[in-house]
């Protein structure tokens, strides 16, 4: 039973309409926390070898572009490995509707978040983790080394991520003069941190 007020005559009316289930206002029912476990798990999973049916051919990581696997997928959420190179960065994007976190496996990841007036940077190292929800505008990159230019030091960053709902888009941004962002570019996708650049 629904009660109205008639626009005609200004007195409350009772209506038979059948009841809904309420959509919930969340793009899912996943929380931050949820897709950090997600992560954390994926990235036990690849130490441990489970995936290693989905790694590039003789354990040779490319060297010149960035490289991803899609580990996992349902309907609520995504799960990739994505392998970093140097000078290689995902420029200043968002997921659009979906939420998403990360966890680093080995090396470390730069971060530049946009706070609003200016990008806030941070070095995510190997076992850190961080989640982005709807609106986190941000570009991520391998950090640079700090070691003596050598084989080892040359070795992907690698990290787990996962989009909840799955990404079917990201927009790209720059800032402005004024210190504000100006979306450049939006693009329909799925996957992981956008095109390697």
């Amino acid at each position: 039973m629904l009660s109205v007020i008639s626009a005609d005559t200004g007195l409350s009316e009772t209506h038979d309409l059948p009841e809904r289930a309420i959509a919930s206002a969340l793009p899912t029912r996943f929380r931050p926390a949820d897709l950090l476990r997600i992560t954390d798990q994926g990235a036990v999973d690849v130490l441990n070898g489970v995936y290693d049916h989905l790694l590039p051919g003789n354990g040779v990581w490319p060297k010149d572009s960035r490289w991803a696997v899609r580990l996992s997928s349902d309907d609520d959420v995504d799960v990739w490995l994505i392998s970093w190179v140097p000078d290689q960065s995902t420029e200043l994007h968002d997921h659009a509707g979906s939420i998403g976190a990360l966890t680093v496996l080995s090396g470390a990841l730069s971060e530049f978040r946009w706070a609003g007036e200016d990008l806030r940077h941070r070095t995510l190292e190997a076992g850190d983790q961080a989640s982005f929800p709807i609106g986190w505008v941000h570009d991520v990159m391998r950090a640079p080394s700090t070691e003596a230019l050598d084989e080892e030091s040359l070795e992907p960053t690698l990290s787990v991520h996962a989009y909840s709902p799955p990404l079917t888009a990201m927009s790209y941004y720059e800032v402005t003069p004024h210190k504000t962002l100006r979306r450049t570019r939006t693009v329909l996708t799925d996957l992981p941190e956008g095109d390697p650049k």
